[in-house]
């Protein structure tokens, strides 16, 4: 069984070897570090594994004391990086047509990526969710994601449109000059989700369309792709897992309903690749709290209540069973070593 979602394209580190070199670094030996081969970045529509391209952009930030590093990637973003999508994209009427087709073909582009989009009056909450990468820092993967969708929407819209707010989940860098001169305005850290807030009457500003021949093949070879393109069950369920869990609806009732089986046909799929939900679940939420403490600072409530805990109470327990310390303790823990690994 493949598994699709711990693959990307290497359309994501477009740009990312010259970046280096105008740092005055060597990107080959950031790439070999990683176990990535130079010739992977040749072809965009080579598929490489999603951790190693993670681990690069953390460590090439941190080598180079480059806070921002994945908003220069993402300033070099094209629409047209996204490869037959981007031809679908163009010839949508409204800029929030295009997102929702993005949205349907999302897979195809970056498995471990999930975008919901959510109306709340004269307002549309766009929220990036990233399947966690057990031990490895996110930071630098969160920002060029929210970037590209950035500077995406920016060439469907407008180059003079802003979004309302800019969220990110984790801590703010040391400077955030660099993050208010690419969004255009301030951006806010330590929130519960990352995306962007935008005004709905943006979204629905009608398009000019030009090649809809073009646009048509392109859609049916994106659905052909659509087809052939499998994922475990295991994937699957953590993709809907990372999007219930907010919510407090994360059960295994529910995520069968989302997959529109019952809930022993669930159980079944998930034994057949030795897995129970709950164990699937306790992994989720256990990459999703230690990528909070490391990188954030959330009252731990509201870490409970975007891990879908009832209560805090219940979360210190879960947490406590898992870790064996408090998420306090294991939260000081963490500082302390990355301290020393720094120094």
């Amino acid at each position: 069984m493949r598994h699709i979602a711990r693959l990307m394209r290497s359309a994501s580190l477009n740009g990312y070897v010259e970046l280096v070199k105008s740092l005055g670094r060597d990107p080959y030996a950031f790439l070999r570090a990683v176990g990535l081969q130079a010739r992977f970045l040749d072809d965009p529509e080579t598929l490489i594994p999603r951790d190693a391209a993670r681990e690069l952009l953390e460590i090439t930030a941190r080598a180079t004391k480059t806070e921002d590093l994945a908003l220069r990637l993402a300033a070099q973003r094209k629409l047209s990086a996204l490869g037959p999508i981007s031809l679908v994209l163009r010839e949508e009427p409204t800029p929030r047509d295009a997102l929702d087709t993005l949205c349907r073909y999302l897979k195809l582009v970056n498995p471990s990526l999930m975008i919901r989009v959510e109306d709340a009056d004269s307002v549309v909450i766009i929220r990036e969710d990233l399947l966690p990468s057990p031990g490895l820092p996110m930071r630098q993967s969160v920002e060029l994601a929210v970037g590209s969708l950035f500077r995406m929407l920016s060439e469907l819209i407008g180059p003079h449109w802003r979004p309302l707010e800019v969220c990110f989940t984790h801590r703010p860098p040391t400077d955030v000059s660099a993050h208010r001169a690419f969004f255009g305005r301030s951006v806010k850290f330590n929130q519960e989700f990352n995306g962007l807030v935008c005004m709905a009457i943006d979204l629905s500003k009608p398009r000019e369309l030009g090649d809809q021949v073009a646009a048509s093949f392109a859609r049916k070879f994106l659905e052909a792709e659509l087809k052939d393109r499998s994922e475990s069950v295991q994937e699957t369920c953590r993709q809907l897992i990372l999007a219930l869990l907010p919510g407090g609806a994360c059960t295994a009732r529910e995520v069968a309903r989302h997959l529109r089986v019952d809930r022993r046909t669930l159980h079944r799929r998930l034994d057949a690749e030795g897995l129970t939900f709950s164990g699937l679940l306790d992994q989720v939420r256990s990459d999703l709290v230690k990528s909070h403490l490391r990188e954030g600072d959330l009252p731990l409530s509201e870490v409970a209540e975007l891990l879908g805990f009832s209560s805090p109470s219940s979360f210190s327990h879960w947490f406590h069973s898992l870790f064996g310390c408090s998420a306090s303790q294991w939260s000081k823990q963490s500082a302390e070593a990355a301290a020393t690994q720094e120094a």
